[in-house]
């Protein structure tokens, strides 16, 4: 997104780790879940497929706890935490880092998923630990991001029993503030599986917590900082960009029973083999923050017939890098946005590599407050939604909204096309679908507001329960369909760019 206006458009010290801090184990909220099956590629991928499919169900079977929700965050700074590790694979250790203004707090940890409806289960808490008011925060000169490693390190928590997925840890002062910390408990392999990426370099970059982001400073976007730092807690709840932008798609993704597996953008940089095997990934509701990294390793799978769901916008814009921090190596977002400081933190399609080469549909606009229409109902993302061409969901196409532009990967099927006032511009935005030849099918809804849209008239806009169910199953469908394999062989696209005055040279 750009500059300053994007911003508003998402409302949106190692050696202190030490010695002598006990490691809390504290209290499993329930029998410890077994251990995921391992996954086994070639030809036993089917078979771990189905035990990763029954490990899916198995859990989510599970009595899930409604009371996850935080329900008051109190004062300010009442509580706030972070993390030591952004994920963890299952039974590693993370340090928790926490400033509370209350003498003691509690520590519990739900893990996100459906749960009959509930959305989440508790599946650890702490004893009571004391609490401790820690240092302001301080800015890092060369780049100003803001640090929290100078604070002294609490607790380590073991995840012995902890199943693959995405966590909210919710911190409690005795006071009665509550704040979250987000986890991803990790696959260590997501061969046969669909794999849920959560998008923690773009929660990052929108995080004003010490008063700076990759998008404001205390003196504006000239005064942005120029990297931010996983050392330090997130703003507002904890945990906004997450719940804004992926929870509901998590609950979706848990419900269908499809085998999942779970990383985060992290794994993507650090780990070319990661999608080795995987059926699909599923990119969530706002993933702008990409490293060269990252985007190779998901176009590699794509390449050898892993299937992709963008399910937000504006996804692969910003080029990003990453650096060390105090509290361990990748843990720094780097990201300049002026060629003229740092050429190699701009733009992606700056950079000669348009993010509509791997995405399809491109960022087009912001603010957008526009109404969905759907173009190919007979598409068969659409199966079973009831949706005519020209079915209009209002609000539906915002706050950011990408379009078919030339150049894109063949062939690509337009499935909406949603007229678009862009603050006085007249544009379009583009739901669309598109195959390659090894198979794989590349999904882009073209708009922020589909994950959002999962929540029908809660997510506000104008957004109705009609687009609940419609979004939802729609969403059903392609993760039903990825996880069995590479699409593009069952469900060709039907390209359409011709007949939309889209046509020009192929991009791949």
């Amino acid at each position: 997104m750009l500059r300053v206006s994007a911003y508003l458009a998402v409302t949106l010290a190692a050696t202190l780790v030490a010695a002598g801090c006990a490691v809390v184990t504290g209290v499993p909220a329930q029998a410890p879940s077994p251990p995921a099956p391992s996954v086994v590629k070639g030809a036993g991928a089917a078979r771990d497929a189905t035990a990763a499919e029954n490990a899916t169900a198995a859990e989510n079977a599970r009595a899930g706890d409604p009371r996850w929700r935080l329900r008051g965050r109190g004062g300010e700074h009442e509580i706030e935490g972070f993390a030591d590790r952004v994920s963890v694979l299952p039974g590693e250790g993370f340090r928790l880092y926490v400033s509370t203004t209350a003498g003691h707090y509690t520590a519990r940890a739900f893990r996100v998923g459906w749960y009959g409806g509930a959305g989440a289960r508790k599946v650890w808490e702490s004893a009571e630990l004391p609490g401790v008011r820690q240092a302001p925060p301080r800015t890092v000169p060369d780049t100003g991001a803001v640090t929290a490693a100078h604070w002294k390190p609490g607790p380590e928590v073991d995840t012995a029993g902890w199943p693959e997925g995405s966590y909210l840890i919710r911190l409690e002062a005795a006071t009665g503030g509550r704040r979250y910390v987000p986890l991803t408990v990790r696959s260590a392999s997501t061969g046969g599986r669909l794999v849920v990426v959560n998008a923690v370099t773009t929660w990052q970059a929108y995080n004003r917590w010490g008063g700076r982001s990759l998008y404001r400073g205390p003196g504006g976007f000239e005064d942005r900082s120029r990297a931010v730092s996983f050392d330090r807690p997130y703003d507002t709840s904890g945990a906004r960009l997450f719940l804004d932008m992926e929870r509901d798609a998590v609950e979706v993704a848990e419900r269908s029973g499809v085998p999942l597996a779970y990383v985060t953008n992290l794994e993507l940089d650090r780990d070319p083999h990661i999608l080795d095997g995987a059926r699909g990934l599923v990119s969530l509701g706002h993933d702008e923050y990409w490293s060269p990294h990252m985007r190779r390793t998901v176009e590699a799978a794509r390449d050898h017939g892993t299937n992709l769901a963008f399910l937000g916008a504006n996804a692969v814009y910003w080029r990003i890098r990453f650096a060390a921090t105090p509290l361990g190596p990748g843990r720094m977002v780097v990201c300049h946005k002026d060629a003229a400081e740092d050429p190699g933190t701009v733009l992606w399609r700056d950079s000669g590599e348009p993010e509509s080469s791997l995405t399809g549909p491109m960022y087009d606009c912001f603010p957008s407050e526009s109404a969905y229409v759907v173009h190919r109902p007979g598409n068969w993302i659409f199966e079973g939604t009831g949706v005519r061409r020209g079915t209009v969901f209002p609000g539906m196409a915002g706050v950011e909204t990408d379009k078919v532009v030339a150049g894109v990967p063949r062939p690509m099927e337009v499935l909406s096309v949603s007229p678009v006032d862009c603050g006085g511009r007249s544009t379009v935005a583009h739901s669309a679908y598109y195959t390659v030849p090894s198979g794989a099918a590349v999904f882009s809804s073209g708009t922020m507001r589909w994950v959002c849209a999962m929540r029908g008239a809660r997510c506000g806009h104008g957004v109705t329960d009609r687009a609940r169910v419609f979004v939802r199953r729609a969403t059903g469908n392609i993760l039903r369909v990825f996880a069995a394999g590479p699409a593009g062989r069952e469900h060709p696209a039907d390209d359409n760019l011709e007949s939309l005055g889209l046509d020009g040279p192929a991009g791949r």
